[in-house]
């Protein structure tokens, strides 16, 4: 029985064997099994054809159907018919030359898989490598100058250029300190804010805070970027280094200009306080410089005159601001901003500071009625007392650094409560009154003994010493209990 054209066709697309494609990787022995088996199974079926029918089919050429020379020409018709209908989407693309009827160089395995019937075994592609043999499919790789787009081995240039032009890139490979500084550089050359925003969001990413800030601070316009990009994020923390740019502002007025614009900037409550409080300072100093200068150049004050300004009061810390105004300015009312007791309010010096401060420099001017009246307190019936928020033991110490008298020494070392540490003062900075009647009030004669043998005979202490062992009956109406201990 003859198969008609449908059977045929439907034998055909319902073959097991795959058309071959470009992504086959298939070795040439797989190539040749796959062959042999497609002829087995044509001659198969052949013979089970002719057990039904004795009946011999021949094709309108005479050939008979189901021979090798029969497969070869239908398989030809159908690569025509494929090209025709590939010819609608692809280019059209000439076909291979036509094969003999009766010796064709090409077996059936070789239009499947590329293998010629004479000769060493060969891939499909390199059957088809022959230059007189044309493909059916397009070149569908790209250039390889396309390639280029992605690679990373650019230069800091060429990734600036590459960012500007909206290309491709990578700032990973900038991997060291030297190369992330140049590609920053780089940016800020190039003038574009994108590009340098996008480099300093890397390097804040894979840089520590230090560093980058420390690299920061010397290149300013970088830097101005990196604030207005932190004051778009709101992060409060690194806002302070927009005042830290304050370091390279060499004028004092434009530096107090800077200060001022930072305090619009979304800071924490501390934070805010520190830049208002810095701003203000910064404010009051030029104030207090321009009016110092201009009357130390007159010779108007003779304060001045005596101890002449060796350095500008500009840029100095709260604490140096105010020991200066209480050198050159103490006594002046609250009103003026070179009022040690309005740079107290104003900036919220504790009383331990401005007292440390205070003293420190009327110390200095050896000023001793304004070191007492720092101490003086009075009741509300009029009595005076001298207090102190520190101990009076670091007050001495401070005098005595000052070169304080031995009297004003000896004052304020009775105001010791601890009587060890008030004999050792004492000693220390020979306050010998201090000593003889401390000794005096413990009744401690055998001391007095030991004391006395210490000081310059026929001299006033010794002499102190000799009066009050005289009189120790009159004075202590026996002898104190301590004296067999003390013996002993």
């Amino acid at each position: 029985m003859i198969r008609g054209k449908p059977d045929e066709d439907d034998y055909w697309n319902s073959s097991k064997f795959k058309a071959f494609t470009f992504d086959d990787e298939d070795d040439d022995f797989t190539r040749l099994k796959e062959s042999k088996r497609a002829v087995n199974s044509i001659r198969s079926l052949v013979e089970e054809e002719d057990e039904e029918d004795d009946v011999e089919k021949v094709s309108w050429s005479g050939e008979p159907v189901g021979s090798i020379s029969w497969s070869v020409k239908e398989t030809e018709s159908s690569i025509r018919s494929t090209g025709e209908v590939r010819d609608q989407s692809f280019p059209k693309i000439h076909t291979a030359p036509s094969l003999p009827k009766n010796s064709s160089g090409y077996s059936l395995s070789s239009l499947f898989k590329g293998k010629a019937k004479t000769g060493s075994f060969q891939s499909f592609s390199e059957s088809f490598g022959d230059p007189s043999i044309r493909n059916y499919a397009p070149e569908l790789r790209k250039p390889k100058s396309e390639y280029k787009d992605y690679v990373s081995d650019w230069t800091p240039e060429e990734t600036v250029k590459r960012m500007q032009q909206g290309k491709v890139y990578s700032l990973e490979k900038f991997r060291s300190l030297q190369d992330k500084l140049l590609l920053l550089d780089e940016a800020v050359n190039a003038h574009d804010g994108n590009v340098i925003t996008a480099v300093l969001i890397y390097l804040k990413k894979s840089l520590s805070k230090e560093i980058l800030f420390r690299e920061l601070i010397t290149r300013e316009i970088a830097l101005r970027h990196y604030i207005h990009y932190l004051k778009e994020i709101g992060e409060q923390k690194l806002l302070l280094m927009q005042y830290r740019d304050h370091l390279n502002v060499r004028d004092e007025n434009k530096k107090r200009d800077f200060l001022k614009n930072c305090l619009s900037f979304p800071f924490s409550p501390d934070d805010a306080t520190h830049v208002q409080d810095h701003y203000t300072l910064l404010e009051r100093q030029i104030i207090i410089e321009a009016n110092d200068k201009q009357v130390e150049s007159s010779g108007q004050a003779d304060i001045f005159k005596k101890y002449p300004r060796k350095a500008s009061i500009l840029n100095m810390p709260i604490i140096t601001t105010l020991y200066y105004s209480c050198f050159y300015h103490y006594g002046e009312s609250d009103g003026t901003f070179s009022s040690p007791a309005n740079i107290r309010k104003t900036f919220r010096i504790s009383d331990k500071q401005f007292l440390l401060t205070c003293l420190g420099a009327r110390a200095k001017l050896k000023a001793w009625f304004d070191v007492d009246a720092l101490f003086t307190t009075k009741n509300w019936l009029g009595y005076t007392k001298k207090r102190s928020p520190i101990g009076f033991h670091r007050i001495v110490d401070i005098l005595q650094k000052n070169n304080a008298p031995v009297q004003v020494l000896q004052d304020y070392v009775n105001l010791v409560e601890d009587v060890e540490q008030k004999i050792s003062l004492a000693q220390k900075y020979k306050c010998h009154d201090v000593i003889i009647n401390t000794y005096r009030d413990l009744k401690d004669r055998q001391q007095l003994i030991v004391y006395r043998g210490k000081v310059e005979r026929g001299s006033s202490e010794y002499r102190k010493i000799e009066e009050i062992l005289s009189n120790s009956v009159r004075l202590w109406g026996e002898v104190s209990p301590r004296l067999p201990l003390l013996q002993s």
